[in-house]
């Protein structure tokens, strides 16, 4: 018996063809996307583990956090849209387990002992610190990566997906806000 070949055969055969060459390339912009993320993930996770630090203060809760955010943007690597973002995105990701985690576990912090004999300086340190932890979110946020992280404003900006205007204007009113609680 002999086989007619058909043009539609033809097509048939050539889309099948063109299927199995874009799952290839889907696969290998997936592959590159996670070992993107993978790479920036190890080359920063200093940083990443100082900005949960400045939430949590708390090293044992810090680590949790950058593990959870770390493990988030493994599992959704590819949905990254732009790879020139992915620091960024990371960051996103790491201040959003931080902010899950201060909501899922709210830890209350003993006040010190007057007969702990600290200096001055440790106390002003402490103030400041209590004033931060008693700012809004968004507010402790700014503070963190502006004065914790030392990111500049355009790169904060950046992060928390707003224009740099804002992100400036948010960050004076914080600034005033501490002013007045500390003094």
């Amino acid at each position: 018996m002999i086989l007619a070949k058909s043009k539609y055969s033809n097509m048939a055969l050539g889309s099948q063809i063109k299927n199995k060459r874009e799952g290839t390339e889907i696969k290998s912009v997936q592959n590159r996307k996670e070992e993107l993320v993978r790479n920036l993930i190890l080359e920063n996770y200093q940083n990443y583990y100082k900005l949960a630090y400045g939430y949590v203060h708390h090293e044992a809760d810090a680590m949790d956090i950058v593990q959870e955010g770390a493990y988030k943007a493994m599992l959704k690597a590819n949905s990254l849209r732009e790879e020139s973002f992915a620091g960024t995105w990371i960051y996103r990701i790491m201040i959003n387990a931080a902010k899950d985690y201060l909501k899922k576990y709210t830890r209350t912090y003993e006040e010190l002992d007057e007969s702990c004999g600290s200096t001055e300086t440790d106390s002003s340190d402490f103030e400041l610190r209590a004033a931060v932890d008693k700012l809004p979110m968004h507010e402790r946020t700014l503070i963190i990566l502006r004065f914790y992280e030392d990111k500049p404003l355009s790169e904060i900006a950046e992060i928390l997906q707003e224009n740099v205007n804002t992100v400036k204007s948010r960050l004076y009113r914080t600034l005033e806000k501490l002013r007045k609680e500390l003094s």
